[in-house]
């Protein structure tokens, strides 16, 4: 069966495109399936049937796996075996017509527009290294980027002329996305004075580095919001994709289209966009309810 993963793998990554995170999410997930299978000493994907992926589906949530967990080894088990059929190695699909646990709608956390301007406030950008992490923050927020599109980011993709960037997202799929002004301003600087000095006399076309003169990575990054949420006493749990939500929340909140906030997020499909609205929605009853006289 580890075969027969490994091909599913590869047809997910040179024919479908997927990105890196998704594949090895599908990897984790399917591998957890095949121990389940071995543990039923079934060795043969053909012996697995629809009675044992409900089955391992039950013991997901009996061990309190998150209905999103769920959610996704459903897609990635659908996937597996459609690929299977495809290829003949199963003469029939188990998982045509199985039902999808449903998601619970969690409301992504986000900054009010005083806690971003904290967060940002925080870098000394007298030194080499509170420039870069000016400049990163800055831009993070200014684009909604994913973290892993920041860090992938390189001289090339930005143009300091026209105020954009190119980002290549999910599925390797490019969109450009305007700067702001500040954003730019210490970019530039960033640029000028302090990039060639971080890359330590090596040679690179990435944008942004580590101490070492390595590329920076996700954790180094997680370690860098981290640091400066505490020291700006900032106590709601942060992640690097919160200034992302907060970003399109606070574009939302004062009116931009929603069409444009999916374009610049690159979210394939609207309605992952419009689960910003509800927090927009609930800021507008806030606010009426503080200053209307009969709220």
């Amino acid at each position: 069966m580890n075969g027969l993963l490994d091909s599913f793998l590869e047809y997910l990554s040179v024919e479908r495109g997927l990105a890196k995170n998704t594949i090895e999410a599908y990897k984790r997930d399917l591998k957890s399936y095949i121990y389940f299978l071995r543990k039923k000493n079934i060795i043969d994907i053909n012996s697995s049937n629809r009675a044992i992926i409900v089955a391992y589906l039950l013991q997901m949530q009996k061990s309190g796996k998150a209905s999103s967990s769920i959610s996704r080894t459903c897609a990635a088990l659908r996937s597996f075996y459609q690929f299977l059929f495809r290829e003949h190695v199963i003469s029939e699909d188990p998982t045509i017509d199985l039902d999808t646990p449903k998601l619970e709608q969690r409301l992504p956390k986000v900054l009010n527009t005083e806690e971003v301007e904290k967060l940002l406030s925080q870098p000394d950008i007298t030194t080499p290294l509170g420039l870069r992490d000016k400049s990163m923050l800055e831009l993070l927020y200014a684009t909604g980027m994913r973290v892993s599109e920041l860090i992938s980011l390189s001289v090339e993709d930005v143009n300091l002329e026209t105020g954009f960037l190119r980002c290549m997202g999910k599925g390797s799929k490019e969109r450009i996305i305007p700067v702001g002004s500040i954003a730019l301003e210490y970019l530039k600087e960033y640029l000028s004075s302090v990039r060639k000095q971080l890359l330590n006399g090596k040679e690179s076309k990435k944008l942004f580095f580590n101490r070492q003169g390595n590329p920076m990575t996700r954790q180094g990054f997680w370690k860098i919001i981290k640091k400066y949420s505490k020291q700006a006493g900032i106590y709601k749990k942060i992640t690097p994709h919160t200034l992302r939500h907060s970003f399109a929340t606070h574009l939302l909140e004062n009116g931009a289209d929603l069409r444009a906030v999916q374009e610049m997020l690159g979210h394939a499909d609207i309605s992952t966009t419009q689960r910003y609205t509800h927090l927009t929605q609930n800021r507008i009853k806030q606010v009426y309810d503080k200053t209307h006289p009969r709220a």
